[in-house]
């Protein structure tokens, strides 16, 4: 039985997409959200401005499509989506990035990440692009995976490669560590892995040339 005058009832269509954001800059999420909000199909349940946020965002509101930012405080986007897709199989997730590399995209998609693209899509069509994933599809930037196949086959591992990109601005071991909440012995043996894949003399130089090569 509906409600009174203007309550919509449950029964009235199909439920909207669920949908979570996360972004550590609060003027984008919230322009995004607004945006995404004029879509009669299309809810956002939640935002996120870390990783960690993002992981408890999910756990609690249970998006049916997450579209996290690829680089994020505490844990980044990749990261994330490696966790939702343990915990809530269900939940699809989307990758939005200003940051777009091939290392990313290779990253991304072996967390089961389902939708890969740049910030500068347009709404609309991010709107389309989580309706499609929603559905089941996978889409990914043209040009950033026309980028991945013209960079080949990296050696270095997922895990290696996000330890590359976070020593490359010369941050030490310490902080590499707490930043990847990993301890300081592992990260050194996954770096010393890289360096030795790579030929180079140190983890700097390592992630230059992962850089130059489209592998980062």
């Amino acid at each position: 039985m509906g409600g009174g005058p203007g309550v919509r009832d449950v029964n009235d269509g199909p439920r909207p997409v669920r949908v979570m954001l996360a972004d550590d800059e609060h003027l984008i999420r919230g322009a995004l959200a607004a945006l995404l909000g004029l879509e009669d199909d299309l809810q956002v349940v939640a935002e996120a401005a870390s990783g960690p946020e993002a992981l408890a965002m999910a756990r609690t509101h249970r998006p049916d499509v997450a579209v996290l930012d690829l680089q994020m405080p505490g844990a980044d986007g990749v990261m994330v989506a490696t966790s939702l897709r343990a915990e809530l199989p269900a939940c699809r997730t989307m990758i939005v990035t200003g940051h777009g590399r091939p290392g990313h995209l290779k990253r991304a998609l072996e967390a089961g990440v389902r939708g890969f693209v740049p910030k500068t899509v347009s709404a609309r069509r991010l709107a389309e692009i989580i309706r499609s994933v929603h559905g089941g599809s996978r889409y990914v930037d043209p040009e950033l995976a026309a980028d991945a196949i013209s960079a080949g086959d990296s050696p270095l591992t997922a895990r290696e490669a996000e330890l590359l990109e976070l020593a490359e601005d010369g941050a030490p071991v310490a902080e590499i560590a707490e930043r990847a909440s990993l301890t300081p012995g592992t990260v050194r043996n996954y770096l010393s892995s890289a360096v030795a894949k790579l030929g180079v003399e140190n983890r700097h130089a390592a992630a230059r040339v992962a850089r130059a090569q489209g592998w980062l």
